[in-house]
C-alpha cells in the first residue's frame, strides 16, 4: 500500500476534506504524512502599485503575509494530524505555481501518493482558469487522489 503520503492544502474548507481523507488513509496504511502548501512569487506590477500607494517595502510585506498565511494553514493541518494520532512534516513551497510546488515536494520527499482537493471547475472554467488538480495529475510521477 502507501508508505509516504503527501497531502496538499490551501486551508480552504474543501482542502480540509482532503486533509481528513488523507489522514484517515495514512492511519489505515500506517504511512508517513507530509503536508504542503504552495504560494506564488510576488508580482512586480502589484508591488509597483503598492509602492506608488506609499507602502514601504512592499516585497517584504508580501513575503511576511505569505509566510504567516502558510504557517497558519500548515499549523491547522498539523493539528488535524495530531488529533488523529499521527505525526507529520510540513512544507511551504514558496515562489512556485501550486501544481509545481506540490509535485516537486512529492518527488523530493519520496512520496508515493498525493492527496488533494479539486475545486470542481469544469468546461470553460477549466480552460480559462486552469486547474491545479489537473496539472498535478498530468505532472505527478505517483498516483493522485482527488477529493471533492
Amino acid at each position: 500500500m502507501y508508505t509516504n503520503i503527501l497531502i496538499a492544502t490551501d486551508g480552504s474548507d474543501l482542502a480540509g476534506k482532503a486533509v481528513a481523507h488523507g489522514l484517515s488513509l495514512a492511519k489505515l496504511a500506517n504511512a508517513q504524512v507530509t503536508f504542503v502548501t504552495a504560494t506564488s512569487n510576488w508580482s512586480a506590477t502589484e508591488m509597483a502599485e503598492l509602492a506608488e500607494q506609499g507602502v514601504k517595502e512592499p516585497v517584504e510585506d508580501y513575503e511576511r503575509k505569505v509566510a504567516s498565511w502558510a504557517n497558519k494553514v500548515l499549523a491547522a493541518a498539523a493539528q488535524s494530524a495530531s488529533a488523529a494520532g499521527l505525526q507529520c512534516a510540513s512544507i511551504h513551497a514558496r515562489d512556485k505555481p501550486a501544481a509545481d510546488g506540490i509535485v516537486e515536494t512529492a518527488r523530493a520527499k519520496g512520496c508515493d501518493l498525493i492527496v488533494m482537493s479539486s475545486h470542481g471547475r469544469g468546461g470553460i472554467g477549466r480552460v480559462l482558469l486552469g486547474s491545479v488538480a489537473s496539472k498535478v495529475v498530468a505532472l505527478s510521477p505517483v498516483p493522485v487522489l482527488i477529493c471533492r
